[in-house]
């Protein structure tokens, strides 16, 4: 089984129960704090690329996003702007992503969580 990279923010309880199900799936993760190590612009760019929306990386239930009129922004701003947005603040970021060699999760999603393990 490949190493898996699960971002996250510890105070999340989404995150925490997300990170929980995969140590109970005994997928073998290592955990990144969002608020400490942002996504770079060259990450984002990656999912993207890989096939992961834009729209999809998008926290639009959270503060900073709201308090950034995000809703208008990602009617406006290009891709490289929305990106380079993102990797300002991890805030702004949905999490957790779990990321594997061949997949991107993004939300708490425990039957995608189950693929892990093949």
């Amino acid at each position: 089984m490949t190493k898996v990279l699960f971002i996250g923010y510890p105070k999340c309880s989404t995150c925490k129960k997300a990170y929980q199900a995969l140590q109970d799936l005994g997928v073998d993760c290592t955990y990144r704090d969002i608020t400490k190590e942002n996504p770079t612009e060259e990450e984002i760019t990656s999912w993207v690329n890989r096939g992961v929306p834009l729209a999809k990386l998008f926290n639009s239930s959270g503060q900073l996003y709201r308090q950034m009129n995000g809703k208008e922004r990602r009617k406006t701003d290009s891709q490289e702007q929305l990106i380079a947005w993102l990797a300002s603040d991890g805030m702004l970021v949905k999490r957790p992503i779990v990321i594997s060699d061949d997949q991107i999760i993004v939300g708490n999603k425990l039957s995608e969580y189950k693929s892990l393990l093949k």
